[in-house]
């Protein structure tokens, strides 16, 4: 009998024998025992990930009566025809050269009589995605309304140039690689059941090399056989896959983080000279890589005895290029395995690799030296942002109930620091005060239905900003915005946000407003002392309400018979009747300038 390749000879013949596919083989196998199985499938993938296997398998499973588990009994005459692919109801398809309309024409014409010998018709159709626009057409409506006794299995590689019509009609698995750990299990079971020697290394080398196929991992593993008569060695299977040894990519590895591309070059030329594959060798160098940025993160997430070298290796190789130089590293070589895909001269590529990657290890270490004096002086505005927000919380800590605002102008030296560090949020009372001096409802009015607008107008960050504010007061002139937030606050004080609001509302409204910031919790305290410092206390309820004795602000001077907030006052001489009714009651100053800076309609008065 000729020889058969070891992936032909080692098809699984069984779900248990898929590898690193257990939950679609799981799915399938509970399908079958409980009869839930569906009219269609689609099975996709990388190549060589076992889907044609488990589409022949479902078929034994399906029709097999002596099926356990979900499994076939491959002992069975049905079993027996399918695996050699006599059984005539179950027909394998290759769509690359059937891909026409009238090979899916023929299809739906013999779909309708029932299977000769097994229970189930089954269709596989493999690389599906090659069947052109009038065949998908043809085999839409066989899929949408198909006779009980058939099943179709849809296998390909590239299911995004299959019809959406096609995929919403199927049950869809997705076949995902073969882990190199599965990979390497498999053919350590393979060899130890023919009985051949091995190096583990060797089976690691394959794995590798096979990037998630298990049909490419068994072919490459029958070159090694072939290539070392019968006994799997390292060197071997370095030499079939076109790989680097581990040790030559360390000394590859330390020479460019070093740098030193004299020896990086020489090294390079060695490797060369000696038939090593320039694709191949940069995939290595990034899995090489790749393993070193994991192994800095977590030693865990590495397995070390599948890479070939030792944990001192890699504790040399993480200290020697920091994370940012390995991510500049990788880009480099993705951007170099580009450009030698079409390349007849991939040694002159490999060159130029070199001398990059040299140079971005020197670029980034130049780079950092320049930034260690940065660093000192941020870690010392770091401290001492650190030790303002201890204070603070320790003035918290006290129970100081008072706010942090201050009407009188702060010391240079208080400026300065409150600049520099913004760990509290200072108001300008005397702005905020001026504002409520010529502040009225309508135009705060005007301001809210105008926000909307203005946040459109901002940049997302100064949207940001300003997004969770509200406008609380407005004159004709000016306009104070309230932070729920005061880290938010204190970020607009730090730029120049209130100037670009200034701009945007004059450009709204045609009008120039000055914008003042305060915080949302300490707004209430500064409106009362506001009223208070401007003539106005709230006595009992069976007093009238008269101004006090404190002078007018000079800012504004008061008109006869008004005092000054514009608010008209009866004289402090005049004694007041007690009112008759509610009707007859008298207004209270305080209560009108309220509503006539905020709307009589959020005001509200309690008497305590």
């Amino acid at each position: 009998m000729s020889y058969q390749a070891l992936y032909r000879v080692w098809r699984p013949q069984r779900f248990d024998e898929i590898v690193g596919q257990q939950v679609i083989t799981r799915t399938l196998k509970n399908a079958i025992i409980t009869k839930q199985i569906s009219h269609a499938y689609l099975f996709t993938g990388p190549r060589g990930t076992g889907k044609t296997s488990a589409a022949k398998i479902f078929a034994k499973a399906v029709n097999c009566h002596h099926a356990k588990d979900g499994e076939p009994c491959n002992q069975c005459e049905t079993c027996k025809a399918i695996t050699a692919g006599r059984l005539n109801d179950v027909i394998e398809i290759d769509a690359a050269s059937n891909n026409g309309v009238e090979e899916i024409r023929d299809i739906r014409d013999k779909v309708k009589y029932a299977p000769t010998q097994a229970d189930y018709k089954v269709y596989i159709i493999d690389e599906v995605h090659m069947l052109s626009t009038g065949a998908f057409n043809a085999l839409l409506k066989t899929l949408e309304e198909p006779p009980a006794n058939v099943i179709f299995i849809l296998a390909t590689t590239e299911p995004h140039k299959i019809p959406l019509t096609i995929i919403s009609r199927v049950q869809r698995f997705d076949f995902r690689r073969i882990s190199a750990q599965d990979a390497f299990d498999r053919m350590k079971y393979i060899l130890d059941q023919k009985k051949v020697t091995y190096e583990e290394k060797a089976l690691w080398v394959i794995a590798n090399a096979a990037e998630g196929g298990m049909r490419d991992a068994l072919s490459i593993l029958d070159q090694v056989l072939s290539f070392s008569d019968n006994h799997v060695k390292l060197d071997d299977a370095l030499l079939v896959t076109g790989s680097v040894a581990k040790k030559l990519l360390k000394d590859y590895f330390l020479q460019v983080t070093k740098p030193d591309s004299a020896a990086a070059l020489k090294g390079l030329s060695g490797l060369l000279a000696s038939g090593k594959d320039g694709q191949r060798f940069i995939e290595d160098l990034i899995s090489f890589i790749r393993d070193v940025l994991l192994y800095q993160e977590s030693p865990s997430l590495v397995h070390v005895e599948s890479t070939g070298l030792s944990d001192e290796d890699f504790q040399q190789l993480s200290a020697a290029a920091s994370a940012p130089v390995l991510y500049d590293m990788i880009d480099v070589l993705n951007e170099t395995q580009d450009e030698m895909r079409f390349t007849t001269h991939p040694d002159v590529y490999l060159e130029v690799l070199t001398v990059k990657l040299c140079q971005v290890s020197k670029d980034l270490a130049h780079s950092a030296s320049e930034l260690g004096p940065a660093k000192a002086k941020i870690d010392q505005l770091n401290s001492q942002v650190a030790q303002l927000q201890q204070e603070v919380a320790q003035l918290q800590k006290r129970g100081s109930t008072s706010p942090i605002v201050s009407s009188q102008p702060a010391s240079p030296h208080i400026r300065k620091r409150s600049a520099g560090h913004p760990g509290t949020s200072r108001v300008n009372l005397h702005q905020v005060y001026q504002v409520l001096e010529t502040a009225t409802r309508t135009d705060l009015d005007e301001v809210k239905s105008l926000w909307s607008d203005l946040l459109s107008m901002l940049s997302n960050m100064e949207r940001g900003l300003v997004e969770l504010a509200t406008p609380a007061a407005a004159g004709p002139d000016s306009v104070v915005l309230s932070f729920k937030q005061p880290f938010l606050l204190q970020r607009a004080n730090g730029g120049n946000l209130s100037e670009v609001i200034q701009q945007d509302l004059q450009q709204l409204c045609g009008k120039d407003r000055r914008v003042t910031f305060v915080p949302a919790d300490k707004w209430p305290q500064i409106r009362a002392d506001f009223l208070k410092e401007h003539g106005y206390s709230i006595k009992k309820p069976d007093q009238r309400v008269q101004p006090t004795a404190k002078a007018p602000a000079p800012s504004r001077e008061p008109q006869s018979g008004q005092d000054s907030t514009g608010t008209n006052a009866e004289p402090k001489q005049a004694a007041a009747p007690a009112p008759t009714s509610p009707a007859d009651q008298p207004t209270d100053p305080v209560v009108s300038k309220a509503e006539e800076l905020f709307g009589s309609d959020i005001v509200k008065v309690e008497n305590n």
